[in-house]
């Protein structure tokens, strides 16, 4: 453990009666119920979806329900902890219709579990709430403030979500509370959503600066999920395999991509074009994450006893497909890519003289 981290409260660990977990049906949803019943095989476990749950252990009850209408002091009944995995939004995109629902549903979780006594909660939140500033230490911790770039609407909705469920403690300090903060989430063959789209920013007309990066796998997300409920651990723990990629590593394993680097402002306006027109899904405000650091350490979470079974290149090369250009040569790699950065730059200069053109014509018709 890194000097001067304190771990968090901790409950001495019980063994849980009655466990809840929504989310069932998605990937990290399943893991965990499949987990949970490895780690507590008594346990009365619960596992809720809106969508059809297709598999999970036979020893898990499945519910079908919407957690936005359903009756959940009745689901939540005789429950000692809910893990509250469901989501609406989709990491990395900006959907404020799907945003504002999570908040909604996470709102109602939260009274619902009061109502009932539920003694601990495990919320799934992201790392992206700390916000990726100049300024961030390298690597944050959970005593870092949350500050989510306000443009990003899908990390500021989980930093609301965060708050309620600080307020929530507040009204019920008998009870705790696991706020998860992962990492970029992949999985085998993909690179998960969020990563997905970070990656792509990344790519062709860019912003300025290399952060490091973290990969984490999603079952080392699910592990770390039911650490946090059996330990029952009280507050917020990052999830990150130890350390980081730094950016020439990070090179290395994805091979000649082309770039063209521009200030930070004009990345995050020809993100909006780029959104607005349909050519890459973007968001404006994943652009700061691709240009300043935000990587955090995962020593509270370590100290509970949770061991990652992947590092952050290894979790990066089992969720990558290699591609054709992958399977070339490297100097006919290098040459391809050179080919291509140069194509990037003649299109990045002609929206940016597209972009001073309109601006030139708004000018002059509001003169």
């Amino acid at each position: 453990m890194s000097e001067g981290v304190d771990p968090p409260f901790l409950v001495l660990p019980l063994m849980m009666n009655r466990v809840v977990v929504t989310g069932a049906a998605a990937d990290i949803g399943a893991r965990v119920v499949t987990a949970l019943t490895v780690a507590q095989p008594r346990v009365d476990l619960v596992a809720v979806d809106r969508t059809a749950i297709s598999w999970l252990p036979p020893q898990a009850e499945t519910r079908r329900l919407d957690l936005e209408s359903a009756d959940l002091k009745s689901l939540f009944s005789g429950a000692d902890t809910v893990v509250h995995l469901s989501s609406r939004g989709t990491p990395g995109e900006t959907d404020p219709v799907a945003d504002e629902a999570d908040l909604r549903i996470a709102g109602r979780v939260l009274d619902a579990a009061a109502e009932c006594g539920v003694g601990h909660l495990v919320l799934l939140s992201t790392a992206l709430v700390y916000g990726a500033r100049t300024a961030n230490p390298l690597p944050l911790s959970e005593d870092a403030p949350v500050r989510p770039n306000p443009d990003f609407s899908w990390a500021v909705v989980r930093a609301d979500i965060e708050k309620l469920a600080t307020e929530w403690k507040k009204a019920n300090r008998d009870a705790t509370v696991s706020v998860l903060r992962p990492t970029a989430v992949v999985t085998e063959d993909d690179l998960g959503q969020l990563a997905r789209v970070l990656h792509t920013a990344r790519l062709g007309v860019a912003a300025d600066g290399d952060p490091p990066v973290q990969y984490l796998h999603i079952d080392d997300l699910a592990s770390a999920v039911v650490t946090a409920a059996v330990s029952r651990a009280d507050g917020p723990l990052n999830v990150a395999p130890d350390g980081w990629i730094p950016p020439d590593a990070l090179r290395e394993l994805e091979g000649p991509k082309p770039r063209l680097r521009v200030p930070l402002w004009l990345a995050r306006a020809l993100a909006a074009v780029r959104l607005r027109a349909g050519v890459a899904p973007i968001p404006p405000g994943v652009v700061p994450y691709t240009s300043h650091s935000w990587v955090i350490a995962s020593d509270r979470l370590r100290a509970l006893g949770w061991e990652p079974g992947y590092s952050n290149e290894e979790a990066w090369v089992v969720s990558h497909n290699p591609s054709p250009l992958d399977r070339l040569p490297a100097r006919r790699r290098q040459e391809l890519a050179l080919a291509i950065a140069a194509l990037g730059v003649v299109a990045g200069v002609g929206i940016l003289v597209w972009l001073l053109r309109r601006v030139g014509r708004a000018r002059r018709a509001g003169a």
